[in-house]
């Protein structure tokens, strides 16, 4: 028998158990979502135990049933993507650093298109492709016996033979002679950037050295995951899901933000993610208003939700999850309100992913349906759901875009094209992102939603939903008093549309946001992340139980 589940925490020991998952049922389009069925009998002790120890092989036999990092493959699909016959690939990885005046640094953290060519996750490495020998090499350094003891005993060449598709592994003393061999007269070296070009003290003529063509290469491969990616992705995904229900089973014994913080990232170390993906946003009353809150140092005391936006790595793959969540376990009318906005935002462009479909267009009907909502609520009045869209006039509460691809970054690369603003979309190639979540502003929504009718101009640069993409769904409503007030109520294109008598009311609320991790299927979607939602989530809360 096929079994879903989840890990659950069940003791302040964190131990893990198995929560048998009920298979979602979507609504029908439009409907606020329902409450969740009740679940089914426990199993029986038997089976439970049969299932645990199912579930704790595949979690510690893991490496050997998706047997090595798929380097080679990964060297195949670049080398396909520079659409080239021949020449030679050079990537280095990190190498430590130290602060300034410091004999200190920070946590190493590999170059992640280096590691997606090599699976190498430690300092000093490089590697070389032969594209038309499909030959991929590692170098590692020859490690002296004192960094040695100071440091224990890194991968050794048949450690790494070991963990990666490669063909060979070899130390970097003899990387300068194998460039001299490798690199004939007219061939060509292919690097990110003029800064990674390796020295070459002597060749035997002229060789190319093209820093243009192997980024957006690699880009490209990397926006369609494998299935080795895939299941790194749910891993993270797994154990993240899990510290999110930690953290619920605890809430009613916290005071402050801190708290949350620490128990989250605890969980997750001692689970084996030692490293978080981004910098874990706990934000409560006016804080959960701020995109990217990092303090974590304010009391819970007096305020009605929490922001959790909080996701482990897996062997360098992110999971990127956020929870709203009732601080005292019993939603505000205002809080409950905005949160069942925010599902049926999130609900409905879920249902919507397939492959061919375009992103943009989800971010659109996220849109539509937070106009719509907040019309209901009385937040926005004077004008009616198109009105008030074709002016933008919804990014006041809405800011930022529906989502990105999850990978080797949190906030993945998508390729030459883009998952919301193409290349005509007004000013989009002048926009440089500074962070992972995607600032959208009210003039360039509202150029989306004229664009979207001109087709097929309005697809231009555009990204469709492809097969083994990994994207995130994260629709949110925020109530920032100094961006609402500065942006929106002192324009007059907006600040009619704005009932700012409402509105005072959903300020302490601060803002709620939901975000899950979805895999696009051959005909539809499967989500990976499982920490708790809804009557779920208030049950874990309420019950002090991780095993609610």
């Amino acid at each position: 028998m096929e079994v879903d589940h989840d890990l659950v925490v069940v003791d302040e020991f964190d131990a893990l158990a198995i929560e048998v998952k009920v298979p979602f049922k979507p609504a029908s389009p439009g409907a606020l979502p329902a409450a969740r069925e009740k679940s089914p009998p426990s199993l029986s002790d038997k089976d439970r135990l049969r299932i645990k120890k199912q579930h704790s092989d595949a979690w510690l036999t893991d490496k050997e049933k998706l047997g090595k990092y798929p380097a080679k493959a990964h060297a195949r699909k670049v080398a396909k993507k520079l659409g080239v016959q021949s020449g030679l690939i050079f990537l280095p990885g990190q190498d430590e650093k130290l602060y300034e005046e410091s004999d200190e640094g920070p946590e190493f953290r590999q170059r992640r298109h280096f590691f997606y060519l090599s699976g190498a996750d430690f300092p000093g490495c490089s590697l070389t492709y032969d594209i038309a020998r499909d030959h991929l090499i590692l170098w590692i350094p020859h490690w002296e016996p004192r960094y040695i003891l100071y440091n224990g005993s890194p991968p050794s060449i048949d450690d790494c033979k070991a963990e990666s598709e490669v063909d060979d592994v070899r130390i970097a003393s003899g990387l300068d002679k194998f460039l001299y061999m490798a690199l004939a007269p007219g061939s060509t070296l292919f690097v990110l950037n003029p800064d990674q070009t390796p020295k070459l003290g002597s060749t035997k003529g002229v060789v190319n050295i093209d820093t243009v063509k192997l980024k957006p290469a690699i880009e490209a491969a990397r926006v369609i995951k494998d299935d080795y990616e895939v299941a790194m992705i749910r891993r993270a995904n797994s154990v993240s899901s899990a510290a999110h229900r930690a953290v619920l089973a605890r809430l009613k014994k916290l005071s402050n933000e801190r708290e949350i913080d620490a128990i989250f990232r605890g969980f997750c170390i001692a689970q084996g993610a030692k490293r978080q993906a981004y910098g874990i946003i706990a934000g409560s009353g006016v804080n959960a208003s701020t995109l990217h809150y990092n303090a974590n140092n304010s009391q819970l005391d007096g305020r009605q939700v929490v922001v959790l936006d909080a996701g482990a790595e897996w062997n360098c793959y992110a999971s990127d999850i956020t929870r709203t969540f009732p601080i005292s376990g019993t939603w505000s009318p205002e809080a409950a309100a905005v949160h069942s906005v925010v599902e049926r935002m999130q609900n409905e462009c879920i249902q919507r992913i397939k492959p061919g479909v375009f992103y943009y267009t989800l971010h659109l009907h996220a849109c539509i349906v937070a106009v719509t909502e907040l019309l209901r609520l009385g937040i926005l009045h004077g004008g009616t759901t198109a009105d008030i869209f074709n002016r933008g006039t919804v990014a006041a509460f809405f800011p930022h875009g529906l989502g990105h691809h999850v990978g080797l970054e949190v906030h993945d690369v998508t390729g030459s094209e883009k998952l919301l603003m193409g290349s005509g979309t007004g000013a989009s190639g002048k926009r440089k992102r500074a962070s992972k979540r995607e600032w959208v502003s009210p003039e360039m929504l509202a150029y989306m939603y004229r664009d979207a009718v001109n087709i097929p101009s309005a697809c231009s640069g555009r990204q469709k939903l492809a097969k083994n993409m990994v994207v995130t769904i994260e629709p949110g409503i925020y109530f920032c008093r100094e961006y609402i007030e500065s942006v929106f109520l002192t324009n007059p294109l907006h600040s009619r549309f704005i009932n700012t008598k409402v509105l005072d009311r959903y300020y302490p609320v601060g803002g709620v946001r939901i975000e899950d991790c979805i895999l696009v299927t051959d005909d539809g979607y499967e989500n990976l992340t499982s920490a708790p939602k809804g009557d779920d989530m208030l049950r874990v809360i309420n019950s002090g139980s991780a095993a609610a």
